[in-house]
């Protein structure tokens, strides 16, 4: 992301470089769209990061819709324009990763055993669909051993740098209540939600629409709590209220970096004074402790303890993989 205005020819470029060996559909594309006179009919100006993406999307959409294909995207770009241009403008890009759950189930259960927590009230800031809300209804594989339910629809692996130790993989928190809270949630119930979800995944990496549909149909099952709103205004009350008999589990993976820095402050402001009242643990995706923009650090904070950040690990941003810091 940037606060400097950027052309069309740069945030396009940018986004293919990224899609590189990871996505060759949407690097081509990204390539092409470049210097495209139709795309620049389409996109605003002047477009912002996340213009590709949503441009993007708004393409798969049609083709999940039968209304375009990937053979015919000149045509799409004219026959569609006002549905993209619209789709552009309004439509913010809400991709909800569950493989982000392997990385995460780690630092859960790090929670877990640090704490003797036994049952947990979870919270996610910033969850899109909240798929990731149910992390504990996926099976999970780890060099150590499996964590989760045996005919869990969903089983989720990865590449471990550093192994996670088996004392973690041996934790079996209890979930006892799930919130999400989320600017722009998305009804994964509904089949217009789960359309829009399958439209953010790049279209040619086929493993992660299976793994989200999979995800789809654990959510359903047992949907969370979704709050629509400013997280900054609405976490504070739902702090307030939480039960002293359980630890809350907050946690965010992008979510913050789209606030400016005095909406953080309250949201940090707010997490404090909650771990004064009662246990709390906060875990934050952010840059690690080496400063590098290629990953992400996971970073936890305990409460009644000091609150001091810890890191626990270093993971791929989509968690493809996990280096084991704790």
């Amino acid at each position: 992301m940037t606060g400097i205005a950027e052309s069309q020819a740069e945030v396009f470029f940018r986004l293919a470089r990224q899609c590189e060996g990871r996505s060759p559909l949407y690097a081509g594309l990204c390539r092409r769209f470049a210097d495209d006179p139709a795309v620049g009919a389409i996109i605003t100006s002047p477009p912002s990061w996340d213009t590709p993406l949503r441009l993007l999307n708004g393409l798969h959409y049609l083709v999940l819709t039968d209304r375009a294909n990937w053979n015919d995207v000149d045509d799409a770009l004219g026959e569609h324009r006002e549905f993209l241009r619209r789709f552009v403008a309004e439509q913010t890009v809400q991709t909800n990763e569950v493989q982000r759950c392997w990385m995460l189930l780690p630092c859960f259960l790090e929670v877990a055993r640090r704490t003797g927590a036994t049952v947990f009230d979870l919270i996610e800031l910033g969850p899109s669909a909240g798929l990731n809300l149910v992390w504990d209804q996926y099976r999970y594989r780890y060099g150590a051993g499996t964590w989760g339910p045996s005919g869990a629809r969903l089983e989720l692996s990865g590449e471990e740098r550093r192994p996670i130790p088996i004392e973690v993989l041996e934790q079996l928190p209890r979930i006892r209540s799930r919130t999400g809270i989320d600017i722009n949630p998305i009804d994964a119930t509904s089949e217009e939600g789960a359309l829009l979800l399958r439209s953010f995944v790049w279209a040619d990496q086929t493993w992660r629409l299976e793994q989200l549909d999979r995800a789809i149909a654990s959510l359903r099952a047992d949907p969370p709590e979704l709050m629509q709103g400013d997280l900054a205004e609405l976490l504070p009350p739902l702090l307030d209220a939480r039960p002293a008999d359980s630890l809350t589990v907050i946690w965010q993976t992008a979510v913050l970096a789209y606030l400016p820095e005095e909406r953080q402050k309250l949201v940090f402001d707010a997490l404090r004074r909650a771990g004064e009242r009662g246990p709390l643990a906060y875990i934050a995706a952010t840059t690690p402790s080496d400063g590098s923009e290629t990953y992400y650090g996971m970073r936890l904070q305990l409460w009644p303890a000091d609150g001091r950040r810890e890191e626990l690990a270093n993971v791929d941003f989509h968690g493809a993989w996990i280096e084991w810091l704790g």
